[in-house]
């Protein structure tokens, strides 16, 4: 989630102060090594550049040896999006997720593009016609208290249908698994499983699917979705609406949230705090993990983030998690202790997005004005400016297959983009060309706008806000906690925000499907967790979707993904205005290990000194 960032994205996965997120990567639906082995190179990645010349950067390689034991506190500003794991789709969540879950594949710290097997044994089985996936598992991984059994295929075949129910309603599940034969009628209630999941024994598991989509399932299968999840036990909180699963949530990773005898959690108070405590039923001879830490704190609620990134800097023991720094604090870490710094490619963008449903940006000519007049430079100054990337113009990132074949840098050619600083002139030709013969919006309704509040996010909505302005809009900014700006209103279609100033989406896994379906998809628009923020739901867009899933082969891959970048950029859904690094701050006696698929500091292998 970006599925949603916030200093993160929303994949959202949102994540820190706004992205979402996350990746096996995917160039071939039908290619059976892929998943595992696939180079960098393999799908078009762009980037070339040597990160260890940039200040701040991650090395190729970090150091995974760390001492065991102690304690390590984790500031954030905001909640999860969900504590549920089938739910979450937030950067800051997965941080949470990947230490308390373990997948049937996973991304160890250093390697942001191949998943390793995590629950599952060995890469997947992809059939030659892409219709079916098989995956075998491993016998001994064993849930937390109070079911303390081992996990088997079916816990794994019931979290994916989980995701399903309207009770979970997870945001990525329709988007990567809505291939699998007998989904349909497990949503509509006429089947009590989906029928297209074969379990036929305890340690295989078989997806089959009505199209040759098995390298995206394939990928999808290293999201928090595939984690086990025992249906005996878990069942009767998923009958709730919501389910309450999440606050009675049992562990397969090495940590968990810190519970009582019955499985409710003591260690999460939304808004306050998630305590980690080790899993006592965690067999590390199972797991590549190394799970230092004796115990993880996360202290959320910490909404002046320049109070909360000193007391990183200047204390001990201590990390953030959905923040970056603001850019003045950013400026003096480069300037003084750059070594407390970690800058890491998040693979995703941020941008503001307006609902093309709604008057008046359901006129393509109103929303190409907007795009005219936005000064994306200062929107990038918000973040930290040059140091954290490059001025995005359309909607790829330089880290994902694609980005190349849409224009890379340059741009897809579309006049509303060529100035970074904005252009009022040609935006109020837009306008114009909009019905407003002014080149001014005359209309007297306010926008509803809902932003983040604290922070560099709540400067970024500030300020977007003053863009609209320039045109004669009236937004009525509305600024809310960063998990509230999400899972209640952007995406909430029925909550009618015009503007979501502060959204932004990481890659679930390395392949250009996972930045454009479930964020334009209009077969991907739901009630809840909605990440088509925009709504658009454009029939050739669609279409062309549709047929680039099932596209074969990186270069052709790319070439298609990259021309329906193209197509969403002509229709102007929304304002991309940065391809980001993420920012990552530590204590001294930290030794923090990032890990380079979610863009944050990996809890399980970052440990004291």
């Amino acid at each position: 989630m970006f599925k949603g960032f916030g200093s993160t994205t929303n994949r959202p996965k949102a994540g820190k102060e706004g992205l979402t997120m996350k990746p096996i990567r995917i160039c071939s639906a039908a290619l059976l090594a892929l998943i595992l082995s696939v180079a960098v190179t393999a799908c078009g990645s762009s980037s070339s550049s040597d990160t260890g010349t940039k200040v701040g950067a991650v090395p190729t390689t970090q150091s995974l040896t760390g001492k065991t034991g102690g304690a390590l506190k984790v500031l954030a500003s905001s909640d999860v999006d969900y504590i549920d794991p089938g739910a979450a789709y937030y950067q800051f969540t997965f941080m949470v997720s990947y230490a308390t879950q373990r997948p049937l594949y996973s991304f160890g710290p250093d390697d942001a593009v191949n998943a390793v097997p995590d629950l599952a044994t060995q890469a997947p089985a992809v059939s030659s016609d892409g219709k079916t996936v098989t995956v075998h598992i491993k016998p001994n991984v064993k849930f937390s208290p109070p079911v303390n059994r081992a996990a088997t295929s079916a816990d794994v075949k019931y979290a994916i249908e989980r995701g399903f129910l309207p009770t979970v309603a997870n945001g990525y599940a329709g988007a990567y698994f809505g291939d699998i034969i007998g989904v349909k009628a497990f949503q509509d209630g006429k089947a009590s499983e989906i029928s297209g999941i074969d379990t036929p024994n305890s340690t295989t598991i078989v997806f089959n699917l009505s199209r040759g989509s098995g390298g995206v399932v394939a990928g999808a299968l290293a999201l928090p979705l595939s984690a086990p999840v025992p249906k005996e036990y878990a069942a009767k909180f998923d009958a709730k609406n919501p389910s309450t699963y999440g606050v009675n949530q049992v562990a397969t990773g090495p940590y968990m949230i810190q519970a009582d005898a019955s499985g409710a959690l003591t260690g999460y108070e939304p808004g306050k705090k998630i305590d980690l405590v080790r899993n006592p039923n965690w067999n590390r001879a199972t797991d590549y993990r190394k799970a230092y830490l004796n115990t993880i704190n996360i202290e959320e609620g910490n909404d002046d983030t320049t109070v909360a990134s000193r007391q990183i800097l200047k204390g001990n023991a201590q990390i953030n998690g959905d923040f970056g720094p603001p850019p003045p604090v950013l400026k003096q870490i480069v300037n003084q202790t750059p070594d407390q710094l970690a800058l890491t490619p998040s693979g995703g963008l941020r941008y503001v997005s307006m609902n093309t449903t709604l008057a008046p940006f359901n006129n393509l000519n109103v929303r190409k004005a907007v795009l005219a007049v936005f000064d994306r430079d200062a929107m990038r100054a918000t973040r930290g400016g040059p140091l954290l990337g490059p001025i995005a113009n359309h909607f790829i990132p330089p880290e994902i297959g694609g980005f190349n074949e849409a224009g890379g840098l340059n741009g897809t050619g579309v006049d509303f983009l060529n100035y970074p600083k904005g252009n009022l002139a040609l935006a109020k030709e837009y306008m114009k060309k909009g019905g407003f013969p002014s080149g001014m919006y005359t209309g007297s309704q306010e926008l509803l706008m809902v932003g983040t509040s604290g922070g560099a996010a709540q400067k970024s909505a500030e300020l977007a806000a003053a863009q609209f302005e320039k045109l004669g809009f009236k937004p009525k900014l509305r600024l809310v906690t960063q998990d509230s700006m999400y899972t209640k209103f952007c995406n909430v279609p029925k909550a009618k925000v015009v503007i979501c100033p502060n959204v932004g989406w990481l890659k679930d896994f390395a392949d250009p499907q996972t930045i454009l379906d479930p964020t334009f998809n209009g077969k991907n628009i739901v009630d809840v967790n909605n990440s088509n923020w925009p709504q658009l739901n454009n029939a050739a867009v669609n279409s062309a979707m549709d047929s680039a899933e099932l596209v074969v082969g990186s270069g052709a891959r790319n070439k298609a993904w990259a021309a329906i970048d193209r197509q969403i950029t002509a229709l102007a859904p929304a304002v991309p205005w940065i391809w980001d690094d993420s920012p990552n701050i530590r204590s001294t006696d930290v030794a923090g290990v990032i890990n380079k698929f979610n863009g944050n500091w990996d809890l399980s292998f970052t440990s004291l000194k």
